[in-house]
């Protein structure tokens, strides 16, 4: 294994009181809400989301709905290059934690959550969009991904993710709007209902050079799929209250950010193509910039851009070419 690259991991409880440090990524969830006049009421307001929506799937000897409690760090990555005089921002995710307000106990939960990355912001807000201009048909560039998934496989990889987490991390997105999903007979105590797509979407893609397969499942009571992305088993490596950390979680965020989908009043059928212009939905009391959020990701793909692809152009493709775990 290459030892050039060495990962340093930092956290921080996302609570009311989090404002985002200088190297997070703004177009990140929760760094998204912690920003404006609104930020404490946003906080709070997502953090009592999640938990009610904990509860209600952890209904089992919790007749208040109140026994669970999920507490949230932000892991945030750095990477070293060898005989580079500073770190880069590489990767922030989330890691849940349970407490059990029954048995006064504090459990990790799972790591992964949302996932954000500035190698990703460059791949698909600068690279992909120039590849693409002045192009008769969308394509996507040569070796697209490879990077950014090597560099994902060397952290889960790395003696400091071992040395900070026991299990394999789980990434929870949404599903895309340009597939059609199909429903299964599989169906999943926690995870709800499996639905299948009808091709494979650039994000799959994109996830499997990172080593991550993925599967959508349609939790009890929710509105749409969310896809699950993991490596090993996801159904078996993870316990129940793990799986409904992410859900929990996850699934707040999604009402927040695409309510057109998760949202909805009308739950996904048997055969569902995920709407953004759906009208028939309804909106959380947290205030959210979704253009904002756009523009972000294509200033921060160009930081990435010249903070740390050109810089180290040379030294990342010799790195990627001989990379093997």
């Amino acid at each position: 294994m290459n030892t050039q690259f060495s990962f340093n991991i930092k956290s921080i409880i996302f609570n009311e009181n989090y404002h985002p440090a200088d190297s997070t990524r703004l177009t990140t969830n929760f760094a998204n809400l912690a920003r404006g006049e609104s930020r404490q009421e946003n906080l709070r307001n997502t953090l009592n989301m999640i938990n009610n929506r904990f509860n209600a799937l952890a209904n089992w000897d919790n007749p208040q709905g109140d026994r669970y409690e999920i507490e949230l760090e932000i892991i945030s990555v750095e990477m070293d290059i060898a005989g580079a005089k500073s770190s880069f921002p590489s990767i922030e995710i989330l890691k849940t934690n349970i407490i059990d307000h029954k048995l006064n106990t504090r459990t990790e939960g799972i790591v992964g959550n949302n996932f954000s990355s500035y190698v990703r912001d460059y791949d698909f807000s600068v690279l992909l969009l120039d590849h693409n201009k002045n192009q008769a048909s969308f394509s996507i560039p040569k070796d697209f991904g490879d990077l950014h998934g090597k560099l994902f496989q060397s952290f889960i990889h790395s003696d400091a993710y071992r040395a900070h987490f026991t299990k394999l991390p789980v990434i929870c997105l949404s599903v895309s709007d340009s597939k059609t999903y199909h429903r299964t007979e599989n169906h999943h105590p926690i995870l709800g209902v499996e639905y299948l797509p009808d091709e494979a979407s650039l994000t799959e893609q994109y996830f499997k050079k990172m080593g991550l397969e993925v599967r959508y499942f349609m939790p009890p009571n929710s509105a749409a799929p969310l896809a699950f992305y993991f490596k090993g088993d996801l159904l078996n490596d993870y316990t129940n209250l793990e799986l409904i950390s992410t859900i929990s979680t996850m699934e707040t965020f999604q009402k927040i950010y695409r309510p057109e989908i998760y949202n909805a009043n009308a739950a996904a059928g048997r055969c569902y193509k995920p709407n953004l212009k759906n009208a028939d939905h309804s909106v959380t009391q947290i205030v959210y910039d979704r253009e904002e959020r756009s523009a972000l990701a294509i200033k921060q793909g160009k930081f990435t851009e010249e903070a740390f692809i050109k810089p180290y152009q040379s030294f990342l493709e010799q790195w990627a070419a001989n990379y093997a775990l």
